[in-house]
């Protein structure tokens, strides 16, 4: 009996909890066995913001998280509900 093989994912040492402008984030970095780079970043509510685009390094991946986290840090902020009126 053979089972369907899966890819083989290498986590980067560049993945880690990670603080910018008041958002904290977990950026996770996978090599897709392929040679090329996955990003992911979940943020405080546990949702995960996965990059379509492949990366040719985990140190461009990261410097991708780092972008983001910069120019738009609300993407991965945690929102507060609204507030009942009074």
């Amino acid at each position: 009996m053979s089972t369907a093989e899966e890819p083989e994912f290498i986590k980067s040492d560049l993945s880690r909890p990670l603080t910018r402008n008041g958002v904290s984030v977990n950026v996770e970095i996978y090599g897709d066995g392929e040679g090329r780079w996955i990003l992911e970043v979940v943020d405080e509510e546990n949702a995960s913001h996965v990059w379509e685009h492949r990366f040719a390094s985990d140190g461009e991946a990261f410097a991708e998280a780092l972008r983001a986290l910069d120019e738009e840090p609300l993407e991965f902020a945690v929102q507060q509900g609204d507030q009942p009126a009074q």
